[in-house]
């Protein structure tokens, strides 16, 4: 194995069968947050399969060769630990949170879950209708459904642009056999990273992990690599989308396709983001919110996937001052998109962003976060300084081509979701 001090706190190592362990030790703490990344999820779906990644992080949850649901459920939370898992676009992940002596406890019931669930054919129409209730729960909440619309929009044709939850139809037509055989061909350690920050030393959690069978030879396809992205078409670009939905406001979404998180134009974007409607002080909020009364829930977001990325604005208003929102909007970003940042506000901005980027980092399980991010997305490592001095170099001009490329309002797809 391949062990490499990354920061003065921060080590990674590169195992001969592919998997990737990355910790930092922060003693100030008595926890440790460690979590296991498959490098499998909804990107690598077949449309006919959608949601089958995130039926089988719920399936694994129903018994391990070892344990029980109950079993599993107690194991960690009986100790005042925590036990979690997501689906996202790029990654299936799971996490325990535990005190600093039962970093052993929390591997063997992650190793437990990732690699010996037993899939049986009796618990799979119990979990099937646990999610088919939750996307039934998403349908009723239109501020989340009008995401998967919007990205539906952008994407229609790619995976990145399918529900991570899968549909009705494809969630129903979903077999014991489609996990089996997902769990075959995804979670075995060549396809894994492992993150952990918290009061620990990499050694023991080497030794943990090997003695969970981590390192042992193991055969695999390698890492799974999701189709390739096209670019956005431009007659999706600045392209408009409504749907009829009984609800007592209009929730609008404003999305654009970006850059992959490893790009390194992706901080730029984030001090765009801040100013332009990342809190109480920013252009959107003051403008939309506060000056003209429009909305109580206006922002803007960002989200980095392996292979692209988003940046858009969610705004839910009253039917009748939509149009009059969604006017005020794409007035904000035409200003910033011509205008970009400058002098003092661009000095405001930066500090805005380095000040959230440290703050972020004040608990283990958002530095194992972090540790993991650089792994699954094919991204350098970079210490906390190295981030904070390229925000803090960002330039006028840097500034203004980010700004006239993604905050052209022409860019941006629309997605309405509420009454006719």
């Amino acid at each position: 194995m391949e062990t490499a001090r990354l920061d003065r706190e921060i080590f990674e190592t590169r195992a001969p069968n592919g998997v990737t362990v990355l910790s930092e030790r922060v003693p100030s703490v008595r926890s440790v947050a460690v979590g296991v990344w498959v490098r499998t999820a909804s990107a690598h779906e077949a449309r006919a399969k959608m949601g089958v990644s995130h039926l089988l992080e719920h399936m694994v949850f129903k018994g391990t060769e070892r344990r029980s649901a109950q079993e599993i459920a107690l194991a960690l939370e009986a100790r005042g630990g925590s036990l979690d898992a997501y689906t996202a676009r790029d990654t299936t992940a799971f996490q325990a949170r535990v005190l600093d002596a039962d970093l052993p406890r929390a591997l063997d019931v992650l190793t437990d879950l990732v690699r010996r669930p037993v899939l049986r054919d009796t618990d799979l129409d119990l979990e099937r209708n646990v999610v088919l209730e939750e996307i039934n729960m998403i349908e009723d909440t239109p501020d989340d459904l009008v995401f998967d619309l919007a990205s539906q929009a952008l994407w229609p044709g790619h995976a990145y642009g399918y529900s991570i939850l899968g549909t009705r139809a494809s969630v129903s037509g979903l077999s014991a056999q489609d996990l089996r055989q997902l769990h075959a061909q995804a979670y075995f350690p060549g396809n894994s990273v492992i993150a952990a920050a918290g009061n620990l030393e990499h050694s023991v959690l080497l030794e943990g992990l090997g003695e969970q069978g981590w390192f042992d030879p193991a055969p695999g396809p390698g890492p799974r690599v999701a189709p390739p992205v096209e670019p956005v078409p431009p007659a999706v670009r600045g392209g408009e989308r409504r749907q009829a939905k009984d609800s007592a406001q209009t929730h609008i979404v404003f999305s654009s396709d970006t850059m992959p998180y490893a790009d390194p134009r992706k901080y730029a974007l984030l001090v765009l983001s801040n100013i332009f409607g990342g809190g109480m002080s920013s252009r959107l909020f003051q403008r939309v919110r506060e000056e003209l009364g429009l909305a109580y829930a206006i922002y803007a977001f960002t989200t980095f996937h392996r292979l692209m990325g988003v940046a858009g604005v969610y705004v839910g208003t009253q039917p009748k001052t939509a149009e009059r929102a969604v006017a005020a909007i794409r007035a904000e970003y035409a200003k910033l998109a011509q205008d970009g940042l400058r002098g003092e506000a661009l000095i405001e901005a930066k500090q805005q962003t380095r000040g959230q980027l440290v703050l972020g980092l004040e608990s283990p399980a958002a530095r194992m976060y972090r540790l993991a991010g650089f792994a699954v997305h094919g991204e350098p490592y970079q210490s906390v300084d190295q981030v904070l001095a390229t925000v803090a170099g960002l330039r006028e001009d840097g500034i203004a081509d980010v700004a006239a490329e993604f905050f052209d309002p022409d860019r941006q797809h629309v997605v309405w979701l509420g009454p006719e």
